[in-house]
């Protein structure tokens, strides 16, 4: 997967809620990686004052702009994909959610029996993500019951 900092600093556009619904596009003067972010310049905000009453709030992108690596996926096209087993294709439940960690992300993944079990991913677990049939995992022992699928 890619950062939020490669993703922001590649988009041209960005919206901004609107007064009274809706949205505002803004053009992309620059920006930088930042802290894992971005520090943007955005058409229409000419000075700090303008900038910081944005700190904190949601900015928007169309998803069509949203570069998207080779390999890599948006966390809202992996939720409730199957989580199978990378070997012998066992159903284990789907991916309920991705959680940030600072050492790797941990998928949620709600089992078969309805628990819920927290996977990292990492390359000694994850193999692979195919948004079209599944999340492919390797795990140890111990991560799944017998009962969970």
């Amino acid at each position: 997967m890619c950062g939020p900092e490669f993703i922001l600093c590649a988009l041209n556009t960005v919206y901004l809620p609107a007064r009274g619904g809706g949205f505002s596009p803004r053009r992309v003067l620059s920006a930088a990686p930042h802290k894992g972010g971005a520090l943007m310049t955005l058409e229409g905000l000419d000075n700090r004052e303008d900038a910081l009453l944005l700190h904190g709030k949601m900015l928007f992108a169309a998803r069509a702009d949203i570069p998207i690596p080779k390999g890599a996926a948006l966390i809202a096209d992996m939720i409730d994909l199957p989580v199978l087993d990378a070997d012998t294709g066992k159903h284990y439940g789907v991916l309920a959610d991705v959680q940030p960690s600072p050492a790797a992300d941990l998928y949620d993944i709600l089992t078969d029996g309805g628990r819920h079990v927290l996977l990292p991913a990492v390359p000694a677990f994850l193999d692979r993500i195919d948004i079209e049939s599944g999340v492919y995992i390797r795990p140890i022992p111990g991560f799944f019951d017998e009962e969970d699928g």
